[in-house]
This record gives C-alpha cells, sequence and structure tokens, in this order.
C-alpha cells in the first residue's frame, strides 16, 4: 500500500491529477485504517498507467471511465474502443482538412497585405486588412 504522493511519483503523474482521478471516482483507493489516510494498491497503480495511456491516444475521462467499467464486469471494452477510435480519426482528418483551408484563406490574405499600407480606423473601417479580404472573397 502506498500513498498519493508515492503513487504519483511512480507513475510520473502529478499529484493533482491523482487525487482528481481519485474524486472523480477513476482510482478507488482504500483507507489506512492507523491514519485515516488514502492508500493505493498494486492495481491502482496499473488502472493509472492504463488511464495516463488512453489519454496519450486522446480518450477523454469519461470513455476512460466506460472502458473501465466493461473491464470491471467483465466485458471486453475492445469493440468500443475500435469504436471510439474509428470515429476520432474520422474528427481528425476533418479538423485537419478545416486546418488547411483555413491555413490557405490565411496565406491568401497575407498575400494580399503585402502591398497595403496599414491605415487609421475610419468610422467605416475597423481594418482595411480584414475588410479588404472579406470584400474580394465576397466578389470573387
Amino acid at each position: 500500500m502506498i500513498t498519493a504522493a508515492v503513487l504519483a511519483k511512480r507513475t510520473d503523474t502529478p499529484i493533482f491529477t491523482v487525487r482528481y482521478y481519485t474524486r472523480i471516482g477513476l482510482l478507488k483507493p482504500s483507507r489506512d485504517i492507523r491514519n485515516g489516510y488514502r492508500v493505493y494498491k498494486a492495481s491502482d497503480r496499473n488502472r493509472l498507467r492504463f488511464i495516463n495511456s488512453a489519454k496519450e491516444l486522446g480518450f477523454t475521462l469519461a470513455e476512460i471511465q466506460e472502458i473501465l467499467d466493461h473491464a470491471v464486469h467483465g466485458d471486453s471494452p475492445c469493440p468500443m474502443v475500435r469504436d471510439i477510435v474509428e470515429h476520432r480519426i474520422k474528427e481528425n482528418k476533418e479538423k485537419i482538412r478545416e486546418m488547411k483551408r483555413l491555413q490557405k484563406r490565411l496565406e491568401d490574405a497575407r498575400n494580399m497585405w503585402t502591398m497595403m499600407e496599414d491605415t487609421a480606423p475610419d468610422g467605416t473601417s475597423v481594418c482595411r486588412l480584414i475588410e479588404s479580404f472579406a470584400e474580394a472573397e465576397h466578389s470573387a
């Protein structure tokens, strides 16, 4: 049995993270009857390592809790994990496409602005750079 501080050190996890995971129920330590401190077992260390690995793959804490719940009940969480990963891959690909579109727009704007002078707001214009780019896009 080890304390939260020792568990944190052995798993290279910040102590506040160990405490947070305990508070939300991802880790379930027992109490030392002598002093009331929370104490963690080797299985808690393994569980924390699993949680950290899942976080590195982008799983949310809610998803990790669901995976752990399946495992506790003797059900394989692997089909659910595969589904989550497939969904995340599709989401990430769409985000990458969106970022590429944004990158292109930013580069187009920068190129358009190369020869434009900076101007002060005049009551009808806030920043001529942005406004001119928006106008050029709408007229195209």
